[in-house]
């Protein structure tokens, strides 16, 4: 009899072990297909975002360098008879502007091609402020730069943010503010915690924002601040013209871009 309970009991055992070792097999199995799911969905949330990404980066590229070269192509036209070698400067500048419009687009399209981060090379960022700021100038936008406090070194994503906002700014001032356009100040103020971008012009004021086709610039521009922490805020100047002051919280500049 003890015998046969022991066998029972051993049987029993050997049973309960088969069926916890298959249960604990297909657990594996299961947690293995929920991390190959969690896998996929994060790799096409990276690719969406990069994606978006990518279209701010044309968008910025292409909408600026557009615009100065149909802004001084314009300005040739007018002059080609009365002022030829003025509009033979136009030419230049709008020559010089398409090229460097179409290595950038070169090295985005290389970027998709391979998704090697080592094609993407120095981007821009506060230090070539001024060269933007002087080839917007050179293309017949009055504007200027200025800069209050010490500056602080940004990191790569922060500082390419700050860049595309000015350019997106300088672009939006050329395309939509008018006829009594004379002035556009670019500002940057630095304190402790943040940084504040101010692009203030004297143009159309109410039309400077209303947005062209799909409003790319300024959806672009709050998604690149969002990305940081920042804030993006437009409105009309008293006495005509059109404020965009973008605030930066220096704190959380690593971002995520």
């Amino acid at each position: 009899m003890a015998q046969f309970l022991v066998g029972v009991v051993i049987l029993w055992l050997a049973g309960t072990i088969v069926r916890v070792r298959r249960d604990y097999t297909e657990s594996l199995r299961e947690r293995a297909r929920e991390l190959e799911q969690q896998r996929d969905t994060q790799a096409q949330i990276a690719a969406a975002e990069e994606r978006t990404r990518i279209a701010r980066e044309i968008h910025d590229v292409v909408s600026h360098s557009l615009s100065v070269v149909v802004f001084m192509t314009d300005g040739a036209l007018s002059r080609v008879r009365t002022e030829p070698a003025r509009a033979e400067e136009a030419l230049v500048t709008a020559r010089d502007t398409g090229r460097q419009a179409m290595t950038e687009m070169r090295r985005m399209v290389g970027v998709l091609r391979t998704s090697e981060a080592a094609l993407l090379g120095p981007q821009p960022g506060v230090g070539q402020l001024q060269v933007l700021v002087d080839e917007s100038r050179a293309a017949g936008l009055p504007a200027e730069l200025s800069v209050s406090d010490e500056p602080v070194p940004l990191p790569e994503g922060l500082d390419l943010c700050v860049y595309r906002v000015v350019q997106e700014g300088l672009t939006n001032a050329r395309k939509h503010g008018g006829p009594t356009l004379s002035r556009v100040d670019v500002h940057l103020e630095y304190t402790n915690t943040e940084l504040a971008v101010t692009i203030a012009d004297d143009g159309a004021g109410p039309n400077m924002w209303l947005p062209d086709g799909a409003g790319h610039g300024l959806v672009g521009m709050r998604e690149r601040v969002t990305l940081y922490g920042g804030d993006v805020r437009t409105g009309v100047r008293k006495g005509g013209g059109f404020d965009l002051t973008v605030t930066l919280p220096l704190s959380l500049s690593g971002g995520t871009e």
